[in-house]
């Protein structure tokens, strides 16, 4: 089977790094594009497009939100679904910035730090994930920065594939309760929770994370 890895808001592919050689033993690894759309419905319509067979999505926060649009979409291609560290409720776009398009270089290093555990708030850590932000650079933050998520906790019973929600215990930005939600409303749904990480669980706690995708859909590689 395919898996299709969706990141979080200016994260790119980086972000699965560490969980590569676990991921390819379950299947075939593409990594979404997420940096040249508008909105969260255009990003599931490129992706659908690009899907060629059974899939596994492996949604990260904003992804979460594009693998639940994708699921919607294209219901008879998805095999399985892992939502991690995200939400069904409604985001409003971020406030705009002064630093536009072409002054931004980086997310700030306390933008970041929230992101992370306290654990694990090093300087290495800290400027992996600026790094990716730098590389995707001003046009991609303008665009995602005005992303509107919509809320569609009313539509999560319309998946039906095998799903895997994670969350992470310590996390600042999105709450418990949110992943309960989600785990609540889809049917075919087991929840996961990671302790000792925050947000940011596919670069905090690979290895933990990992063993809970192959838990779920080691069955989905094998059949």
């Amino acid at each position: 089977m395919d898996i299709l890895l969706l990141p979080g808001f200016m994260l790119d592919a980086d972000l699965w790094s560490d969980m590569r050689p676990g991921l390819a033993r379950l299947g075939h690894v593409v990594d979404a594009d997420t940096t040249r759309d508008g909105s969260i419905e255009a990003m599931a319509d490129r992706a659908v497009r690009s899907m060629t067979g059974p899939t596994l999505l492996v949604g990260f926060s904003m992804g979460g939100y594009v693998a639940r649009q994708i699921a919607y979409r294209a219901p008879e291609r998805v095999l399985g679904l892992a939502l991690i560290a995200t939400s069904s409720r409604s985001s409003a776009p971020r406030a705009p910035t002064r630093l536009g398009r072409t002054g931004f270089r980086e997310l700030s290093r306390s933008a970041v730090s929230r992101s992370l555990h306290p654990a694990h708030r090093s300087d290495e850590l800290i400027a992996r994930v600026q790094r990716m932000s730098s590389r995707l650079g001003g046009d991609v933050f303008d665009r995602q920065s005005r992303l509107r998520r919509d809320d569609d906790t009313a539509r999560l019973g319309e998946i039906q594939c095998p799903t895997l929600v994670v969350v992470a215990a310590n996390d600042e930005l999105r709450s418990v309760e949110e992943s309960v939600a989600l785990h609540e409303h889809i049917p075919q749904s087991t929840m996961t929770i990671v302790d000792r990480t925050g947000h940011l669980i596919p670069l905090e706690r690979p290895a933990r994370l990992m063993a809970a995708l192959d838990a779920a859909f080691r069955h989905l590689a094998n059949g």
